[in-house]
């Protein structure tokens, strides 16, 4: 199980990066990698997501 929230770990950090690579310089990484909203970048964009509402529950269950 640790190392499931290590991979959510680093694809909300990559999903961040890409965040900021958009924000600042209009850039989006993925798209650029995977084709623009190709089959693969939703993909990542999705477990990016997934990744992101895991991490939230897991930290708000640990606030209990």
């Amino acid at each position: 199980m640790k190392s499931f929230y290590t991979l959510c770990l680093v694809l909300v950090i990559v999903g961040g990066l890409n965040w900021g690579l958009v924000g600042f310089l209009n850039f989006d990484l993925v798209a650029a990698i995977f084709g623009d909203m190709s089959f693969l970048s939703k993909l990542v964009y999705d477990l990016v997501g997934l990744s992101a509402v895991y991490l939230l529950v897991t930290l708000l269950s640990r606030k209990k």
